[in-house]
């Protein structure tokens, strides 16, 4: 069997892919190193690639704090339960708008609904409005009902499971299946691709999201992690520092607000990190396949 040669356009491609990639990972690798590094020598810009004076002083006194460990339980709440509300409400709503108007008579109705509210919001002022008269603020609820039916999550698994072949329903129709049974026996386990990629948007959208957090909690044990990293401050006062050791004060001057925030990033980016290769191989079919409607 013949190699297939190496063609110039393809040494091409692969240059540019390499270039792209480390483009992507240079910040990355900056960001962990300052996050190590000491106050000063981040401050003087001497950190690129690899820690300067290495200090674990800004995660130790991000760890430290009883709120973190408290906000991570919420944001990890919030994702199950949001996750897993985002998925049976896309799926539900998905499955009768993947039908013919001839079986769904509403569509074009809902399906104008779902198209409207792609184009328009509300806007900030009268979801805050419609929270407060519901007497969900500085609940849990604020932080996943207003998101439980994404739209686009919806749309993609719609069109996929349009291209499921009709005949596989009818099939199971005949031998005397309902409409549930052909839901959870032949059109989900024929949809992993699509289903891990709504499943990984609501995963990234719900670990992500810290505005909602912001406008709609006001209980310190309620917020959630991205909310808390956000209102983090590293800058210390007299009363703070008259409290403190003298070790507690000399390794709180080791941080500054550039290597905080950096390990903000860090420890915000590694649950995320830790997911996305398992969900990798789904992804592109499920945004390909997903996102054509024939």
């Amino acid at each position: 069997m013949k190699k297939k040669k190496l063609k110039f356009s393809d040494v091409l491609i692969y240059f540019f892919l390499l270039f792209c990639g480390i483009i992507c990972l240079v910040p990355i690798l900056n960001t962990i190193a300052i996050s190590f590094s000491d106050r000063t020598s981040a401050a003087m810009g001497l950190v690129k690639l690899w820690p300067v004076n290495f200090t674990l002083a800004s995660y130790q006194n991000m760890l430290e704090e009883t709120q973190f460990w408290t906000s991570f339980g919420v944001s990890l709440e919030r994702v199950l339960i949001g996750v897993a509300l985002n998925m049976v409400l896309s799926i539900l709503m998905a499955y009768p708008l993947s039908k013919a108007p001839s079986q769904f008579r509403s569509k074009k109705i809902y399906m104008w609904i779902v198209v409207f509210t792609m184009l328009f919001s509300g806007g900030l002022v009268p979801t805050f409005m419609v929270i407060n008269k519901l007497h969900m603020m500085d609940t849990f609820w604020a932080l996943v009902l207003p998101g439980a039916v994404p739209v686009f999550n919806v749309i993609i698994l719609m069109n996929f499971f349009k291209a499921i072949p009709q005949s596989l329903e009818e099939s199971a129709y005949v031998d005397g299946a309902g409409p549930w049974v052909v839901l959870g026996k032949i059109f989900l386990p024929l949809s992993k691709a699509p289903l891990a990629t709504i499943g990984l948007f609501a995963v990234v959208s719900h670990w992500n999201s810290y505005f909602d957090g912001k406008i709609y909690i006001n209980s310190m044990n309620r917020l959630p992690l991205q909310t808390y990293i956000q209102s983090l401050s590293s800058s210390l006062n007299t009363d703070m520092m008259a409290s403190m050791t003298a070790e507690e004060v000399q390794e709180m001057l080791a941080v500054s607000s550039l290597t905080f925030n950096s390990a903000k990033v860090i420890v915000s980016m590694v649950p995320i990190l830790l997911l996305y290769p398992f969900l990798q191989r789904y992804f592109v079919t499920g945004m390909v396949v997903g996102a054509v409607k024939e």
